[in-house]
């Protein structure tokens, strides 16, 4: 803690004041406790002013930086129901939370369905890639060791089938949909915590939005049950969905910014493998 002899307010100081602020400490106490270290009672006032009032004017600055909410796809989950009928499927509703928007769902696809999936993907499997925010086009990127493949919206019956599923589930139209991705973890494969929005402030954004706008929702299916590790996991939250075979997990988020704590991540497979299968949806129709 600084002493007396310098009296000069230090960012290590500011950082200091603003980390008792947050913790609860009552002003006069922080004043106080910096009386005690030898600083000059005006000076330690002055100090706490100003650090605090910088700090509510950022915290409001940051405010007014968000981008704005916008609709997102929403399951008919008023009242809490244990089921929901999806195109005449039934899906179960296993877990649902609110902040983030995070719903987990029961038998989703069928086993037959998962299979047949897995079938029609395997020989398309290449190393997986990401979006390249900066260009707009992808890239292999060494955060997503997985093999995938896109299936084109509505390329086979089967696909036709569970993505008017997913449409009916979500209540977001079939045409707001990417085409679904398959992938494919090894032993040890992992997908490193990410957000799937597309960040604006970066280049190649602009390109990535004329497709259909923002993606504004996430649909995960998993395709087999691994024999250990694979779950999706929400850092922010300290939450974790174990993969089962049929089962998804689906979230949402208003508007392409942290805030919405949809920061997420796929585990290390520990053994056997892991397959999944995801729906992105956008704001508006994706071609």
């Amino acid at each position: 803690m600084t002493t007396a002899t310098t009296q000069t307010v230090t960012d290590e100081l500011r950082r200091w004041i603003i980390a008792q602020a947050e913790a609860g400490c009552r002003p006069e106490d922080v004043v106080a406790a910096m009386m005690h270290s030898g600083w000059d009672e005006n000076t330690a006032m002055t100090a706490l002013e100003t650090t605090l009032r910088e700090r509510l004017d950022a915290v409001a600055a940051a405010r007014q930086a968000l981008p704005p909410q916008v609709p997102v796809p929403e399951p008919a989950l008023a009242g809490s129901p244990p089921a929901l009928l999806a195109g005449g499927h039934r899906v179960d509703v296993l877990v649902s939370m609110h902040s983030p928007r995070v719903v987990v769902f029961g038998g989703l696809l069928t086993h037959a369905e998962c299979d047949a999936l897995m079938d029609l993907a395997r020989p398309r499997l290449l190393r997986s890639e990401t979006v390249d925010n900066s260009t707009g086009g992808s890239e292999v990127n060494a955060a997503r060791t997985s093999d995938g493949m896109f299936f084109e919206r509505g390329e086979t019956p089967l696909i036709t089938r569970i993505e008017q599923r997913i449409a009916a589930l979500v209540n977001w139209p079939l045409v707001n949909g990417e085409g679904l991705q398959i992938l494919r973890y090894r032993p040890g494969a992992e997908y490193k915590p990410h957000h799937d929005y597309f960040d604006p402030a970066l280049p190649g954004s602009a390109t990535i939005l004329k497709r259909g706008g923002q993606r504004v929702g996430t649909l995960v299916i998993y395709l087999n049950t691994p024999e250990a590790g694979g779950a999706t996991t929400f850092p922010d939250v300290h939450l974790e969905v174990a993969p089962v075979k049929g089962n998804a997990v689906f979230f949402s988020y208003d508007r392409p910014h942290p805030v919405t704590r949809t920061l997420h991540g796929g585990a290390p497979v520990t053994q056997g493998e892991k397959w999944v299968a995801t729906k992105w949806l956008r704001e508006g129709e994706f071609v």
